[in-house]
């Protein structure tokens, strides 16, 4: 007798999953029309794999995750848990034979404390709609993505997002308190605890965050919540140049300055969001302050960029601050009209960001591919876009664009720094991974994937 072959194997275990699944889910939780599978193979980034996921689960409560993983795990059939497909490095992309667990639907908030400044949500509560519920009580979700009207806390949590104010407030995982997750087997976690310190065991709240859906599938999060500032004051500086710009910027941080936020902004993607705002200047830096002393702190940082910079304008009203904020915020949906963006996401120490603006532009100039680039300023984390063809049927991006990409990659390694600063690796940085790491750290962080997952079926290929 023949041995089935591996597809006729994989075939029949697809075949098992989707009646098990078929049986044990509500008749609406699981979906296999090729409307739905599509709209769920890729995310942000437009990074495909090969063919198209088996089938979509459309998750609701925690027990729809265990029952799904406990029989994918059973079966060796890859699961790409997935939030909203904001995701720009591919984190969230599946291909054929994979099943994709949406949890975006799993949106309650099920928990907000204004005694204990924090908030229990699940995955697929919208970042923004944290921040207006938390508003409601004098308080706000910190983090603040640029794609916060759109993202998921799960996503955030997923790559450890970073965000506009994370300058001041940090990252998403320094407003991870603890999680609920189920492994690959089907096993809920709960890690972490309510109170703001907290040493007991390794820190598997911090660990989880960042792992890019790789270690276990987030079905919860308690979340710190912090005062909204009683002041803030907001200044939008133009300069002759994103270099002149970014020395500014670090020159804020010496003066003893810790703005909530500080967004740098290049001429070529300010022409692509509005011509005029080019005109006013080849760089633009918004800085905001907040707290009892944001209009000190404004005045220190305007008598600091006034002989600088080509115009300074400095407002107290929430209103107008959003104006000058507006340019950052329609940076990406302004570039991604000019075609198809390849968004990178290095991070550098603070006082390198001019020359690594300077090298950016070189390598743009040499693989003669164009790069816009935006940065959050104030913890040296840039955004080189390079922007493509927009042609709908290139299936992938010219050599040349990875060729620069590559090169950015090693820029940010040589200054000291990062392959990604909040966007995570997903499939678009993978091959980089290893370079970053070091072979001993690479080799245990491996170790660490096959404690938690050791099947291999949670997001296989991503991350590492």
């Amino acid at each position: 007798m023949t041995a089935p072959t591996t597809t006729a194997l994989e075939s029949t275990k697809a075949a098992e999953l989707l009646g098990l699944l078929a049986r044990d889910l509500a008749p609406d939780r699981l979906a296999t029309d090729p409307r739905t599978l599509a709209a769920h193979a890729t995310d942000r980034s437009g990074a495909r794999s090969d063919g198209s996921p088996l089938a979509v689960v459309h998750a609701r409560r925690t027990e729809d995750v265990t029952v799904t993983l406990r029989h994918a795990h059973a079966l060796g059939v890859p699961v790409v848990p997935r939030g909203a497909g904001t995701g720009l490095s591919g984190g969230a992309t599946a291909g054929e034979g994979v099943l994709v667990l949406d949890l975006s639907g799993m949106n309650r908030v099920l928990e907000l404390s204004a005694d204990d400044q924090l908030a229990v949500v699940e995955p697929g509560v919208i970042t923004a709609e944290l921040d207006r519920a938390a508003g409601a009580h004098g308080l706000r979700y910190a983090p603040d993505p640029a794609s916060a009207a759109i993202s998921t806390i799960g996503g955030n949590i997923a790559t450890n997002a970073g965000g506009l104010r994370c300058a001041k407030y940090g990252v998403t995982r320094d407003s991870v308190l603890g999680l609920e997750a189920v492994l690959a087997d089907g096993t809920v976690i709960r890690t972490g605890r309510r109170t703001v310190k907290g040493v007991t065991g390794y820190d598997l709240t911090a660990l989880l965050t960042g792992s890019e859906g790789t270690l276990a599938v987030i079905t919860s999060a308690t979340l710190r919540l912090r005062p909204v500032p009683v002041a803030t004051a907001t200044l939008a500086a133009y300069f002759p140049s994103f270099e002149a710009a970014a020395e500014a910027s670090y020159a804020i941080g010496r003066a003893g300055v810790e703005p909530a936020l500080a967004e740098l902004v290049d001429g070529p993607v300010l022409h692509a969001i509005d011509p005029e705002l080019r005109e006013r200047g080849a760089a633009l830096l918004v800085v905001q302050c907040d707290g009892a002393g944001a209009a000190v702190e404004a005045e220190v940082v305007a008598r600091l960029l006034t002989p600088l910079a080509t115009t300074v304008e400095v407002t107290d009203d929430p209103a107008e601050a959003e104006s000058l904020l507006a340019a950052r915020r329609l940076a990406l949906p302004a570039l991604e009209r000019l075609g198809r963006p390849l968004i990178e996401d290095i991070a550098v120490p603070r006082s390198r960001l001019a020359e690594a603006a300077r090298s950016i532009r070189a390598i743009s100039e040499r693989h003669g591919v164009p790069i816009f680039t935006i940065a959050h300023a104030a913890d040296g984390n840039l955004h080189p876009i390079i922007v493509v063809d927009p042609d709908p049927d290139l299936d992938r991006l010219p050599d040349a664009a990875w060729e620069a990409a590559g090169e950015i990659f090693a820029l940010a390694l040589r200054l000291g720094g990062t392959l990604t600063g909040e966007h995570g690796v997903g499939v678009l940085k993978r091959q980089w991974v290893a370079e970053e790491l070091g072979p001993a750290a690479h080799a245990l962080q491996r170790r660490l994937k096959e404690a938690f997952d050791p099947r291999g079926i949670l997001n296989p290929g991503k991350s590492l």
